[in-house]
């Protein structure tokens, strides 16, 4: 430990420049799957403007339980099949996945395709039902 902070004096400007680097990245990757939403946002949002929750946990975790309403499409066949929810692109789509973690590529793929109101529910699945939200 003695070390990195002998390194860290001696190369301040190095540091610096990664730290900042690396800041830039992580704001860059979030931004482009939109900005997160609390649950408690979350349903405000599909009370007062019908946003659509698209499920992108694959189909056996969301038979086990998931929003009401919710569409389901596995992240892992969102871009082949697109198509299913394109008559969705004037609302506002909330991606939930189970952690909290995919749904920030998911949306930026919706992003790429045309979807303009694009967020994502902080914590996932995990979130929602530590909650005790309600599931079907």
């Amino acid at each position: 430990m003695e070390q990195f902070f002998e390194f860290v004096a001696n190369n301040i400007l190095l540091v610096s420049v990664w730290v900042v680097l690396f800041g830039l990245f992580i704001l860059s990757e979030t931004k482009k799957g939109g900005k997160t939403l609390s649950p408690q946002q979350a349903i405000m949002r599909m009370n007062k403007e019908e946003a659509v929750i698209l499920d992108i946990r694959d189909k056996a975790d969301y038979k086990k339980g998931h929003i009401l309403n919710a569409i389901n499409l596995p992240y892992a066949s969102l871009e082949g099949k697109i198509s299913e929810i394109e008559s969705h692109k004037d609302k506002p789509v909330i991606v939930v996945c189970k952690m909290g973690q995919t749904s920030n590529a998911a949306g930026a793929i919706l992003r790429k395709n045309g979807f303009t109101d694009v967020t994502r529910l902080s914590g996932g699945m995990a979130e929602w039902t530590s909650l005790n939200l309600p599931v079907e």
